[in-house]
C-alpha cells in the first residue's frame, strides 16, 4: 500500500483530550477512525463529543465549515479497543500515563490488530523500550508525543524503541506529514525533547518565583515577550549563533558566578568559542551556516518578528477575549 493511500484505516484507543484531537485530524484527513474507551458508551459520546467540539470550532473559524460532516463520516464508535483495531492499518493508544494500563492494552491491540499494524503509544515521558520489552512483534512499535491540544500544535515526537524498524518510523513519519504536524524523530530518553527543555525552563521559572525576584505573572510576560518571542521561528541553537556564542559565554560566566555550577556555559559553547566559531558573524557556530546564509536569516527573522509584532498588537492578550 503506498504512502499516499495508507493507513486507510485507523483506530484511536482512549477517548481523552489527545485521543479527541487524534480521531479529528484523522477524519478530517478522510482516513476511516474508529474510537474506543472503556465501553461502548463511553465510545459513542467521545465520538459525538468529536462531531459537537468540531461544530464549535468552525463556526470559530478554526476549522473548515465542512469540518463537522467530515468527522462525522469517517469518525465511528467501537464496542471495545479488541473491535476497533481489527483491520486497522495504525493504533494511536491514547490511554493514561500508567505503565501496567499501557501494557494490558497494548497487550490486547497487539491480539486484534493485523500483523502489519502499525502502533504509537502516546505518551510524554514512560520510556518506550520499558513498554516495548513484553511485546510479541516490537518492530512495529514507537512512541509518539504530542502536545496539547493536539489538533493546533505542530510537532510530534517520535520515540522509536530498541527495535522499531526504519519503515514503521518512515510511515508514521508520513502519516503525521498527512495530518499537518512536524514529525521530529528523538531518542528514549528522560523527557524526550520537549518536556527535558520545557520542564528545565518551569524550575527555573519556579525558583525565580520563590526567590521573590519576579512574580509569576511577571514572569509570564517576561517570557513570552523575550525569548518566547523569538521561539516561533527558531529554536535555542540558531537563538544562541545569532546572539553570538562569545556572548553567551560571558553570560553564563556570570550567571555561574551567582548561581552556581548548575548554570556554568556547556562544553559545546567554551569549545565553539575557543575555536572562533562564534555563530553567523564568524560564518560557523552550532549550525553550518554561510554568510549568505546568515546574512538571509537574519533578514528573515527581522521580517517575521515584525509580522509577529503586528499580530499579537492585533489580538491582544488573551485575557481580552470574549
Amino acid at each position: 500500500m503506498s504512502s499516499v493511500t495508507w493507513p486507510a484505516r485507523a483506530a484511536v484507543v482512549g477517548t481523552g483530550t489527545m485521543g479527541l484531537g487524534f480521531a479529528q485530524l484523522l477524519g478530517l484527513a478522510g482516513i476511516e477512525c474508529r474510537v474506543a474507551d472503556v465501553d461502548a458508551a463511553a465510545a459513542a459520546r467521545a465520538r459525538n463529543r468529536a462531531a459537537a467540539q468540531s461544530e464549535a470550532f468552525a463556526a470559530a473559524g478554526l476549522m473548515d465549515a465542512e469540518a463537522p460532516s467530515l468527522i462525522r463520516a469517517h469518525v465511528t464508535a467501537a464496542d471495545s479497543a479488541a473491535d476497533a483495531v481489527q483491520g486497522a492499518d495504525v493504533v494511536l493508544e491514547a490511554v493514561p500515563e500508567a505503565v501496567e494500563l499501557k501494557l494490558q492494552l497494548l497487550e490486547v491491540i497487539e491480539d486484534k490488530a493485523p500483523e502489519e499494524c502499525v502502533i504509537a503509544t502516546n505518551t510524554s515521558a514512560i520510556p518506550i523500550a520499558s513498554l516495548s520489552r513484553q511485546l510479541s512483534r516490537p518492530t512495529r512499535f514507537l512512541g509518539a508525543h504530542w502536545f496539547n491540544p493536539p489538533q493546533w500544535v505542530p510537532c510530534v515526537e517520535l520515540i522509536p524503541g530498541p527495535k522499531t524498524a526504519p519503515a514503521t518510523i518512515d510511515r508514521m513519519r508520513a502519516l503525521l506529514t498527512r495530518l499537518g504536524k512536524v514529525p521530529c524523530v528523538v531518542g528514549d530518553g528522560p523527557g524526550f525533547v520537549a518536556n527535558r527543555i520545557q520542564f528545565a525552563m518551569f524550575k527555573e521559572a519556579a525558583m525565580i518565583a520563590a526567590e521573590g525576584i519576579a512574580d509569576p505573572k511577571v514572569i509570564d510576560e517576561v517570557v513570552r515577550s523575550s525569548f518566547g518571542f523569538r521561539l516561533p521561528f527558531f529554536g535555542p541553537f540558531a537563538i544562541a549563533d545569532m546572539a553570538g556564542l562569545d556572548v553567551y559565554a560571558g553570560a553564563y560566566a556570570s550567571l555561574e558566578d551567582g548561581l552556581g555550577r548548575r548554570l556554568a556555559a556547556p562544553e559545546g559553547v567554551t569549545e565553539r568559542v575557543a575555536r572562533g566559531e562564534l555563530g553567523t558573524k564568524t560564518g560557523g557556530g552550532f549550525l553550518p551556516l554561510t554568510a549568505q546564509d546568515a546574512e538571509r536569516m537574519i533578514a528573515w527573522r527581522d521580517a517575521s518578528y515584525v509580522a509577529l509584532s503586528q499580530l499579537l498588537r492585533t489580538r491582544g492578550p488573551w485575557s481580552s477575549a470574549r
